[in-house]
């Protein structure tokens, strides 16, 4: 099957090939396996269990404070970004408008985009994975670059990386060791974080699910909506109210007696075919709680996966914007480019500011939260501006292109109707 990519990355992220002076063909061979992609086996039922006994929860390192807001990657970040980069320009963005009209990925493209390692980067070292600190801003680049290809696929290649990372964070070792190896073997299981409930003014702090003690464990009750490749996903984190005293997260296996899943298309996200998860009276083991069912543990997943959306919307800003310029430069009328007229150069000239003002509060968020320090103002401030400085650049994109901007044949339309989606959804990506 070969070592795949995300062997490849653990290599590059090695400070050794510096010494041996080896970077730069890493680099090579990391940007030609992108290309060519790698073929293994495909997803298949499994049975989870305790492949590795842990004596206490492996956990990353807070990042280290600088004192500094630098935005400048690092030289593993770059490189990160720029394979990220290439993938998805190579892979995703040809894709997206069939895995649209289809509502799931064109076969292989979820196994391809699996050996990037994307979920390699936020497990310790410990567990297989190349993690060795907390490293949210590197999350946010590789979410914003994935966007720029399809926001519906990145959400189904991000999708597994919620699980393992929300299991990296607060799982105790037992849920460690019975789940994380999967996520840095060869065939990562597809996996979902399902918050979202389909009602009125959403509030993902009063869950209708319930989940109530009993002796063996817990039972869960409950429909949980627009959770992505639900009808694949063989492990799900699920909330859910624990005995009314707030919401819970939980660790349920597809194969668990009382899981069903039900199709649910949407108006966006097509690429990640959405679905409805069905909880009916489905009984759990007392290890199945994720983090001791602490509030301030649900909040911080409430607020890592809303940073998730920002940065998602930010790489999906970015595509209209990158799509839109050399398009009013070369469409003419009356003689001249329309980007003459004073209307269409200023609304370029909006997307571009907006978009700008949303990477910086999405990155100073995600730099915050990896140092361990407060973030809940800034994570604030990227939800509010990429719910509403989003949805204005997708429209703004297909007022541009005129008649264009509301036909298949230019991405547009699609931006548009995904990025109306970051407003609406809670969970499913985490960082």
């Amino acid at each position: 099957m070969g070592l795949g990519l995300s062997a490849l990355t653990r290599i590059a992220g090695s400070r050794a090939i510096d010494r041996l002076g080896l970077r730069k063909p890493v680099q090579n061979l990391v940007t030609a396996s992108t290309r060519n992609g790698f073929k293994v086996a495909g997803a298949a039922s499994r049975t989870f269990g305790s492949a590795q006994r842990l004596g206490k929860p492996a956990r990353l390192a807070p990042a280290k404070n600088t004192g500094l807001f630098d935005l400048t990657p690092t030289e593993d970040q770059q490189l990160i970004v720029e394979t990220v980069t290439e993938f998805a320009a190579e892979q995703l963005r040809p894709a997206a408008a069939d895995a649209d009209a289809k509502l799931e990925a064109p076969e292989g493209l979820l196994t391809r985009a699996a050996e990037l390692g994307i979920t390699l980067v936020g497990i310790p070292e410990d567990l297989g994975g190349v993690g060795s600190e907390r490293s949210v801003v590197t999350g946010a680049l590789v979410a914003e670059a994935l966007a720029h290809g399809d926001l519906g696929l990145a959400v189904a290649v991000l999708a597994p990386s919620a699980v393992s990372t929300a299991l990296v964070l607060w799982g105790d070792e037992q849920q460690q060791g019975d789940y994380l190896p999967e996520f840095v073997g060869e065939n990562v299981p597809a996996a979902a974080l399902a918050l979202v409930e389909r009602a009125p003014l959403f509030d993902p702090f009063k869950p209708k699910t319930k989940a109530r003690r009993t002796p063996k464990g817990y039972q869960l009750d409950g429909v949980k909506a627009l959770v992505p490749r639900a009808a694949q996903a063989e492990l799900f984190v699920v909330s859910a109210d624990l005995d009314g005293r707030g919401p819970a997260l939980f660790i349920v296996e597809s194969s668990t007696a009382g899981v069903s899943i039900e199709a649910e298309p949407a108006m966006g996200l097509r690429g990640a075919a959405t679905g409805k998860l069905v909880l009916d009276k489905v009984n759990l083991p007392a290890s199945a709680l994720l983090g001791g069912g602490k509030a301030d543990v649900f909040t911080e997943v409430v607020r890592l996966s809303r940073l998730g959306w920002a940065a998602l919307a930010a790489g999906t800003g970015k595509a209209v914007l990158d799509y839109v310029v050399p398009y009013v430069n070369e469409r003419k009328a009356f003689g001249e480019p329309i980007s003459h007229r004073q209307a269409v150069a200023f609304s370029v000239a909006d997307i571009a500011i907006e978009l700008e003002g949303l990477r910086l509060v999405t990155l100073r968020a995600a730099a915050r939260a990896e140092q361990g320090k407060p973030y809940a103002r800034e994570a604030a401030l990227a939800r509010k501006l990429a719910t509403d400085k989003g949805m204005q650049i997708g429209s703004a994109g297909v007022q541009l292109l005129g008649g264009h901007g509301f036909v298949k044949e230019h991405p547009v339309e699609r931006w548009y109707r995904d990025l109306r989606a970051i407003g609406v959804m809670e969970g499913a990506v985490l960082l």
